[in-house]
C-alpha cells in the first residue's frame, strides 16, 4: 500500500553515469538559505548511492522537510484509513463511474496482464491506475525506496529536525481525488503512459540523476499539462501555491532548511524555483 501510495506523488511520478550536478539548488535572499531536492519516490537498487549534492544539502542543513509525515505513513492506522478512503463506501463499483468505453479499456488491460478485473471494483479509478503502474514498475525491479525515504531514515538516526507541508489525511485526499469528475481521461491517460513505462522512467532517472530539468519538465509536466490538466492544476499547481508561504517563513529563520519534495514540483513556469525568484531569491544549482 504505501508503495504505490508514494508512487502516486511522483506521477502526475539503468545504470545512470553520476555527473557533477544533479536535481539540487540554492536559493539565498537576504542572508537566508534555503536548499531544494526535487525527488524520484521510487528507484532501483542500481539508482543507489544518490548523487553527491544530495548528502551536501543534508549536513548544511539543520532541519529537513519533506511533503508530508514520512514517519506517519508507516503507521498501520494510517494504512487502514487509505486503504478505506481507497474505496466505494456507497455500493458502487468503478464500473458505475466509467463510460463503456473507459472500463473496457481498463478491463482489455487487466486481461492482457493476467489480472482479474473484478478483483479491483471496489477500487477508485486512480487508486486503480497507481495500483496497475506499481505492477509494472516492480516487474521493472523498481520496488526500493526512493529519495525521500532515504533521507527520512537518516535524519532519524542524525536526530535532525523534520518537518513537513502536508498532513497525512491532505496527501490522502490528493491522490484519491486525482482525476475526479473526469475519470475516463484518467484512465485512458495512465493505461496509454503504462505501453512506455519502461523507457520512459528510465529516462526520466537519467535525467533526473544527471540535474536535467528541461528534461523532467518534458517527462513530468508537458504532457500530463496537455492531457490531464485537472492534474496538473491539482497535484502540481495548488500544492505548489499552498506551500510557497511556508517556503517563506523558512527563509526567515535562522536555520538552514533542505527541502524535499517530487522532482516535477520544483521546474517549469509554476513550479517552486521560479515562484522563488519571483521573490527575490537567488536561485543556484548546488
Amino acid at each position: 500500500m504505501r508503495k504505490f501510495w508514494s508512487l502516486g506523488i511522483v506521477l502526475l511520478f539503468s545504470g545512470v553515469t553520476l555527473s557533477a550536478d544533479a536535481f539540487v539548488w540554492k536559493a539565498q535572499k537576504e542572508g537566508s538559505v534555503i536548499y531544494l531536492g526535487g525527488t524520484v519516490h521510487l528507484l532501483r537498487q542500481s539508482d543507489f548511492p544518490l548523487p553527491a549534492e544530495f548528502d551536501t544539502a543534508y549536513r548544511k542543513a539543520q532541519i529537513v522537510v519533506f511533503e508530508t509525515d514520512m514517519g506517519q505513513m508507516k503507521d498501520p492506522a494510517v494504512q487502514q484509513k487509505i486503504l478505506l478512503k481507497s474505496m466505494y463506501q456507497d455500493g458502487t463499483t468503478v464500473d458505475q463511474h466509467l463510460s463503456p468505453k473507459a472500463y473496457g479499456l481498463l478491463r482489455d488491460y487487466c486481461q492482457s496482464q493476467g489480472i482479474a478485473v473484478e478483483s479491483l471494483r471496489h477500487l477508485k479509478p486512480s487508486i486503480i491506475m497507481v495500483t496497475l503502474m506499481t505492477m509494472e514498475l516492480m516487474k521493472m525491479g523498481i520496488d526500493q525506496s526512493g529519495v525521500d525515504d532515504h533521507f527520512y531514515l537518516k535524519a532519524q538516526h542524525d536526530k535532525k529536525k523534520v518537518q513537513w507541508f502536508e498532513t497525512i489525511d491532505q496527501q490522502i485526499d490528493f491522490v484519491v481525488g486525482m482525476g475526479q469528475g473526469n475519470e475516463d481521461a484518467l484512465v485512458s491517460y495512465f493505461l496509454t503512459e503504462m505501453r512506455n513505462l519502461n523507457e520512459s522512467f528510465s529516462s526520466l532517472v537519467d535525467a533526473w540523476k544527471r540535474g536535467d530539468a528541461k528534461t523532467v519538465h518534458t517527462y513530468m509536466i508537458d504532457d500530463v499539462k496537455k492531457k490531464t490538466p485537472q492534474i496538473y492544476r491539482e497535484l502540481l499547481v495548488e500544492r505548489n501555491r499552498n506551500w510557497m508561504p511556508l517556503i517563506e517563513t523558512f527563509a526567515r529563520t535562522p536555520q538552514i532548511e533542505f527541502i524535499l519534495v517530487g522532482a516535477a514540483h520544483l521546474v517549469g513556469e509554476e513550479g517552486i524555483l521560479n515562484a522563488l525568484k519571483k521573490k527575490g531569491f537567488t536561485v543556484t544549482k548546488l
